[in-house]
């Protein structure tokens, strides 16, 4: 961790300057920093590394002309001299890179016998100025946000995703997250973090703003009476979901106010889709175009494109081929798409757009890290984070911003909610600080990274919750600083997959390569098919053995268009590598068009 000297300072307490000068001068007289003309005297209270603690070595200048700043043997006979002196054990340990001897003091000085050797340094004509080797520990990031304590998501060791070791490299600066939801109602503690959205809902009775698409996109409320939405659905008030989300993202921070945002650094950029009732998918389409960069006609270009998209939302059934061309292109033009998983307890396989290809379904985990009893499950869910259940008690629920208006905007607050809503922007926060930590990632190797550097779920989970608990500190950490282009070694050799029939195997030659695969080994795999679920693929290495990257399951969407991360540090990297695909039922076929391996 980087310490700023002013932090360094913070860190080392020190006394008040009220003992006696253990130098040459009288004892009443202070002296409060160093002069330019003459060496500092060090007070006995300097010599603490912390309250109570005396220092155990010592940091020893030399002037320029003195032997002992130019040679250990001279350094170390002087601390010998000054042991027979005072009685004290004291030991030249090394060099410095400044010149400075380092000194050692005994296993258990006490503060009088530090103060002996000091003085002894001290009245040295030949020395400069002797500081004690103060012991410094890592800055504990903790925001003062004034409800970050109830926060337990972002820093329980249990259950929460170790977001503040990651705030020490990276905020989420430069930027931009777009939150595809109900819009944005005025909050000041994320007003700072709010840029140009838009309003995408065409239909005015979905609207409730009583127009069609604008650049405006505040939420008016999305209310609605009992059986305004279908039979038997009773009647609600407002949620102000896009508030709730965009404050997990990002919340300002260290504002002495409120809480703190996942990646507080970044900007959001509201897009209105959802309204009274919900919002349909061609709204939800244009937006995701729009948000990534992409020309939707009638709408004036976006200057605020996002890095980032952040989906609290679903339906069921498959993934439509018009959701996934929109999610397709947004992630070709390099944006991560971060979808809710869905709060119905059943497969992800029947919620859209959670099930389509090339997006990270995010399932919710409860205060104890077990899978929240709402959130869907299934091999299509790649990464879990807290979602909070308030079931087990309010405060178990995610803290966040919000409004106080049953209908339309009130007075701004907070609120604890819980879903695989509030799971989804935990990893878009990430993805947003993992951007800026490293601005050349990939939407594939965002996904990849996340899911690498999970850690398993501390609770239970039936049904498959992916990787397993979302890791800040450690995932933003492997991709701080590095590479973000590996090596590819690819086939684009199309192959035929047979119905119920016999596996294909395409080949891959990896040459060049020294040693072993890594750790996070990249299979991007793109085969077209009309029933996915049919598929079992396997990756297999050079010397016959097999890794499983998908079985089979009622998974009824089409096509595998995705990349798999594997731990393949135990086999060799040269060798000809295969990617093993088998369609194990009948009425469907399908065809590798190709794949890929990324080192």
């Amino acid at each position: 961790m980087r310490i700023s000297p002013e932090l360094r300072r913070k860190l080392i307490s020190v006394a008040a300057v009220s003992a006696a000068l253990l130098t040459a001068a009288p004892a009443s007289v202070a002296v409060a920093q160093e002069s330019a003309s003459a060496p500092a005297a060090v007070p006995a209270a300097q010599t603490e590394a912390a309250p109570g603690t005396p220092a155990e070595r010592l940091i020893v200048g030399y002037k320029s002309g003195a032997s002992e700043a130019k040679s250990d043997k001279a350094a170390a006979a002087d601390a010998a001299t000054k042991a027979e002196k005072t009685g004290e054990d004291i030991d030249f340990q090394r060099r410095l890179g400044t010149g400075a001897a380092l000194v050692e003091l005994g296993t258990d000085p006490s503060k009088a016998s530090v103060a002996d050797v000091v003085a002894q340094y001290r009245a040295d004509p030949q020395v400069a100025y002797v500081v004690p080797d103060r012991l410094n520990k890592p800055t504990a990031v903790t925001p003062n946000d004034t409800e970050y304590s109830k926060q337990w998501d972002l820093f329980e060791a249990t259950a929460g995703m170790n977001v503040p070791g990651a705030w020490d490299t990276t905020t989420g600066t430069g930027v931009t997250v777009a939150v595809i939801d109900t819009g944005y109602v005025a909050h000041s503690d994320l007003a700072a973090n709010i840029v140009a959205g838009y309003d995408f809902i065409s239909d005015t009775a979905v609207s409730v703003d009583g127009n069609g698409r604008d650049s405006n996109p505040a939420d008016p409320g999305d209310w609605y009476n009992a059986n305004e939405c279908g039979q038997g659905i009773a009647a609600s008030t407002s949620s102000w979901h896009g508030t709730h989300v965009a404050g997990t993202i990002a919340a300002a921070t260290n504002n002495g106010k409120g809480v703190a945002g996942i990646a507080y650094g970044a900007k959001i950029s509201p897009l209105r889709v959802l309204g009274k009732c919900g919002g349909y998918d061609s709204d939800i389409i244009d937006a995701i175009t729009w948000a990534s960069g992409g020309t939707v006609a009638g709408v004036p270009a976006n200057t605020n494109v996002a890095k980032v998209i952040n989906m609290s939302l679903g339906g069921g059934g498959a993934c439509s081929s018009a959701t996934q061309s929109a999610i397709t292109g947004a992630v070709n033009r390099g944006t991560t798409v971060v979808v809710a998983a869905g709060n119905e307890n059943q497969n992800v396989s029947n919620a859209s757009p959670a099930n389509c290809n090339n997006v990270i379904a995010v399932a919710a985990t409860n205060r104890s890290g077990a899978r929240a009893s709402y959130s869907n499950y299934g091999t299509l869910v790649d990464i879990s984070a807290p979602g909070g259940q308030t079931s087990t008690g309010t405060a178990n629920g995610i803290l966040s911003t919000l409004n106080s208006g049953t209908k339309t905007p009130s007075s701004e607050n907070y609120d604890y909610y819980q879903g695989t809503s509030m799971a989804t922007p935990h990893v878009a926060g990430l993805a947003a600080l993992m951007k800026s930590a490293n601005s050349a990632l990939t939407p594939a190797q965002i996904e990849s990274a996340i899911k690498a550097n999970a850690r398993p779920l501390p609770g239970a989970c039936s049904g498959g919750c992916g990787a397993g608990l979302a890791d800040a500190a450690k995932t933003v950490q492997a991709v701080k600083g590095g590479t973000s282009t590996g090596t590819t070694f690819s086939s684009t050799t199309a192959v035929a997959i047979p119905d119920n029939g016999a596996a294909i195997e395409s080949p891959i030659s990896v040459t060049g390569r020294s040693g072993n695969a890594p750790s996070a080994l990249q299979v991007g795999v793109d085969i077209t098919h009309t029933y996915r679920g049919d598929l079992v693929i396997d990756l297999v290495a050079p010397d016959g053995s097999a890794y499983r990257l998908k079985s089979a399951a009622s998974d009824s969407a089409d096509n595998v268009n995705t990349t798999y991360t594997v731990n393949a540090s135990s086999e060799v990297a040269n060798g000809t590598w295969k990617l093993r695909v088998q369609d194990t039922a009948a009425q469907d076929t399908g065809t590798l068009n190709g794949w890929k391996l990324t080192f």
